[in-house]
């Protein structure tokens, strides 16, 4: 975890994600990226020299055998609020709608929904899961399907809705997540979707482990062109752009 740490201040202080004062809310699906992006943040707290509070807020889809009960007791350890929020994604995206390719659809409302609890609560800060690896994969699904040099930005912010997105998790590899949260032991939550395993980023990461296996340091090339290029938000001496 103190390795972990290391990576996520260093790319909060990069990209100077985070102000003396504010309050940010930690987006928790119950994957392994959102607890310890949780985790992380929890512990950031008690010694980053820019003091700010922490809260966590999940969106209940209605997808069937997920229980967030235990992520509610790891809140109440970390002494940070917890919120739960029911949407009805599940129902209308496979139950009513039956959608052959229900992950933009889902993502749609999920992202509105998340939206409008942040502004319900006056939170303008919302930390995203996304790491060292996403970044990758979306690099190339970028290029591969559409055409296109992009990626998300470390900080993202949304005109419309007035909220900042960041992802403090963006210099850690999901080996290294993987194995930090089996160690920590921490209540991940196992999602059930129907779309899991068959969507376009699962052939994006399987592709990359084919190719890493013949070139060990492709993805520490990527994400290195990622930052020399720069893409749009990602040059570290102006964070702003």
């Amino acid at each position: 975890m103190q390795h972990i740490l290391g990576l996520v201040r260093r790319c909060v202080e990069d990209y100077q994600m985070i102000e003396a004062g504010e309050t940010v809310a930690v987006g928790v699906s119950g994957g392994k990226d959102s607890m310890l992006a949780l985790a992380a943040l929890a512990q950031l707290r008690h010694f980053y020299p820019k003091p700010f509070q922490l809260e966590a807020i999940t969106l209940e889809t209605g997808m069937p055998g997920m229980d967030f009960e235990p992520v509610a007791d790891y809140c109440r350890q970390l002494e940070v609020p917890y919120t739960r929020i029911q949407v009805p994604v599940y129902q209308i995206v496979f139950e009513e709608r039956k959608e052959k390719n229900p992950c933009s659809l889902c993502a749609k409302m999920r992202r509105g929904s998340l939206n409008t609890a942040l502004k319900e609560k006056g939170i303008s800060k919302i930390a995203l899961g996304h790491h060292y690896d996403d970044a990758v994969e979306t690099l190339l699904m970028n290029l591969l399907f559409e055409g296109r040099i992009g990626c998300f930005q470390p900080v993202t912010w949304l005109d419309r809705m007035e909220i900042m997105q960041i992802r403090p998790l963006l210099y850690c590899r999901e080996e290294e997540i993987r194995r930090t949260v089996k160690r920590m032991e921490l209540p991940v939550v196992s999602n059930p979707c129907p779309a899991d395993g068959s969507s376009r980023r699962q052939e994006i990461k399987e592709l990359l482990e084919q190719l890493s296996g013949r070139y060990p340091d492709l993805k520490q090339k990527l994400f290195g062109a990622i930052q020399r290029y720069p893409l749009y938000g990602w040059d570290t001496e102006h964070p702003e752009r």
